[in-house]
């Protein structure tokens, strides 16, 4: 019997649940999904995906469409785990065993022949997938990198481990070097390791924040499914040129050709191409995905027992929306499991920035929080309707990676369609472009009181202080500006717009008065004549009971 709502009228609605709808009609689920979307808003209305076709295949890249020839056809066979034979011994070491093999830099791939180097990572602990890498020379001959045990360091615990090896282990991942502040050092500006996780760092940074090639059913109750790419292809670069490097990638779901044309630099800029084939229904697709870390910082309610006032990768998430519109959206550490979303229809660029770079907001000498990258995502192809959806996990360590976005496609992703995405991915300092707005410089806030509504167990009031710096040349005072503030599951009292700073910023305060327990979603930018002359504001505030 199909589920009924009892209205207040005594009007019964028959609503049938996801579950029975597709017993009925014995499709699955995405499939049903799919068509309550199109009856819902229409199908002359639906924004269509990038589907693989002959418009967006490489053309003059044979390797490179043999590459994607092969995802297309493994995505049509069941999925299948490659551990190169990985011995058990190497699975079921721990860390600090793991870290007594070191690979020797004297061996790296094209050491003295090239700008570029690359060195290893061995297979084991966390890496029991390894991969397979293969060059490819100017003549386009492909030759496999064997694993080579010889080309590592065990040392202390690792020593026995030295035998359990062959040449096709495969290797856990590798890294990219290239001389970008002198011509006597190469540094590290890419690293491929774990699932399909790589990291860039710009001439200036140390690593932090995380990319991957694809997130797949990312806080879905089912469980998160992690792709991997399974194998490599390095294209030999030439002197001062980009590197491009082609990949595999395989899941349960999902079978995958991608590009990436790498250029280090004082921003490093990723190129990434990608051809996604899918082998079943995918509940939640999250294309171009970052994870980071955010333990707590300015806008913290709960402060931590440490010399260092922010411990964090990264401090927000912006949107540059098919409007124009410049969103930031601070990051928090919340208690329970949240999940938020920014929609748009073709969005100009996203990405999850570390805005905060002065070191005396941290004071952290070691691990450097002020000195992380800025990822910022520019779309080219597939981006069309669909989210910027942002999770934050409750954390207690910094050690552990608590935020995940990714941009969500409206459109299901279905067993057998294909799909083509194709962006920009850079590193950069603080700000990813010139906004020609004032923005965001701090978010804080406290506690604080309103007669008769004092901070207890049923009422939590907070003040809120946003701080927006106004860009130079931009005469924007207090009496000037509209402020547009909105929130939910709240009341907004006693707010106001005043100069800080000699004139350099804009300082909004109000006070929260939660409804109850629930979330509040808060909205605010400034306007002058009509105009938005800021960014908008977009925080969510987690009321916790005193």
């Amino acid at each position: 019997m199909l589920p009924q709502l009892q209205l207040a009228n005594n009007t019964e609605i028959t609503t049938p649940s996801l579950a029975s709808l597709c017993s009925f009609f014995s499709i699955s689920p995405a499939v049903m999904r799919a068509f309550i979307y199109c009856i819902c808003v229409g199908f002359s209305t639906l924004s269509l995906a990038d589907e693989v076709s002959d418009e967006n295949l490489p053309a003059g890249k044979p390797i490179l469409n043999r590459v994607i020839d092969a995802a297309q056809k493994n995505a049509g066979r069941d999925y299948v785990v490659n551990d190169h034979g990985l011995a058990d011994e190497l699975k079921n070491i721990d860390y600090e065993t793991y870290r007594q093999i070191r690979f020797n830099p004297e061996k790296a791939l094209w050491a003295g022949e090239n700008d570029y180097e690359v060195q290893f990572f061995h297979p084991g602990f966390l890496y029991q997938q390894p991969v397979s890498v293969v060059t490819i020379a100017s003549d386009n001959s492909e030759n496999l990198v064997p694993f080579e045990s010889d080309n590592f360091i065990y040392e202390k615990n690792a020593e026995p481990l030295a035998g359990l090896t062959d040449e096709k282990s495969g290797y856990a991942g590798f890294r990219l070097h290239y001389p970008i502040k002198n011509q006597k050092y190469k540094d590290e500006f890419a690293v491929f390791l774990g699932a399909s996780y790589f990291r860039l760092v710009g001439k200036n940074q140390v690593y932090g924040i995380s990319a991957r090639g694809l997130a797949i059913d990312t806080a879905m109750p089912e469980g998160e499914e992690f792709p991997h790419f399974t194998k490599f292809w390095l294209i030999e670069p030439q002197e001062g040129q980009p590197i491009k490097i082609y990949a595999r990638l395989e899941s349960p779901s999902v079978a995958g050709a991608y590009s990436f044309e790498i250029m280090p630099g004082t921003d490093t800029t990723m190129k990434v191409k990608s051809w996604i084939f899918a082998r079943e229904d995918v509940d939640k697709l999250g294309v171009a995905p970052f994870t980071s870390m955010f333990l707590y910082g300015e806008n913290s309610q709960i402060r931590r027992d440490d010399y260092r006032p922010e411990v964090h990768d990264s401090d927000g998430v912006q949107m540059l929306n098919s409007k124009g519109e410049l969103i930031w959206r601070p990051l928090t550490n919340p208690t329970k499991l949240q999940i938020t979303s920014l929609s748009d229809i073709s969005p100009k660029g996203f990405g999850m920035l570390q805005r905060d770079t002065d070191f005396s907001n941290y004071l952290d000498a070691e691990a450097n929080y002020h000195l992380r990258p800025s990822l910022w995502v520019t779309p080219k192809a597939g981006f069309n309707e669909g989210k910027l959806e942002i999770v934050e996990i409750p954390t207690d360590s910094e050690v552990h990676d608590n935020i995940v976005a990714y941009w969500v496609p409206v459109e299901p992703f279905l067993a057998g369609q294909s799909r083509y995405f194709e962006y920009e991915l850079k590193t950069v300092e603080k700000k990813p472009m010139r906004y020609g707005v004032a923005t965001v410089e701090r978010t804080r806030q406290g506690i604080s009181t309103l007669p008769g509504f004092e901070t207890t167990e049923e009422r939590n009031v907070r003040r809120f202080v946003v701080d927006f710096k106004v860009p130079k040349g931009m005469n924007l005072k207090p009496d000037d500006v509209n402020l547009i503030l909105d929130a939910t599951n709240a009341s907004v009292d006693q707010a106001r717009v005043y100069e800080v700073d000699g004139g350099k910023s804009l300082r909004v305060t109000f006070l929260v008065i939660p409804e109850g327990e629930a979330v509040v979603d808060m909205r605010m930018f400034l306007n002058h004549n009509e105009t938005q002359m800021s960014e908008i504001w977009s925080y969510v505030y987690e009321p916790i009971q005193q």
